[in-house]
């Protein structure tokens, strides 16, 4: 059961588990068991660094962004902008097509 909403609403985490249960035929309780080991899984993951690639679907990557110069908005003062790691997704080709 996909829920409808307008583009702007977002999807809750008890949404996102009803539909898995949905789709996989588990128990609300188990497919929040199943999202919250694969979320768990992909943050543990991605702490060590690691490539996490699904064929189709996507890849998530950490990557390195450079320290830089910023400026305060409130004052116009220069600050240092420290260095820091991102996890970033790119889509999978079959995804992009089915999307578009």
């Amino acid at each position: 059961m996909y829920i409808k909403r307008k583009e702007t609403e977002k999807m809750t985490k008890a949404e996102f588990i009803t539909l898995v249960a949905d789709k996989s035929g588990l128990s609300k309780k188990d497919a929040g068991v199943a999202v919250d080991a694969f979320t768990d899984s992909l943050t543990e993951l991605a702490k060590n660094g690691d490539k996490i690639t699904f064929p189709g679907f996507g890849t998530f990557e950490v990557k390195e962004r450079a320290g830089r110069k910023g400026r305060n908005p409130q004052t116009g003062e220069e600050i240092d902008i420290a260095p820091s790691k991102s996890l970033h997704y790119k889509q999978g080709s079959h995804l992009k097509e089915l999307i578009n």
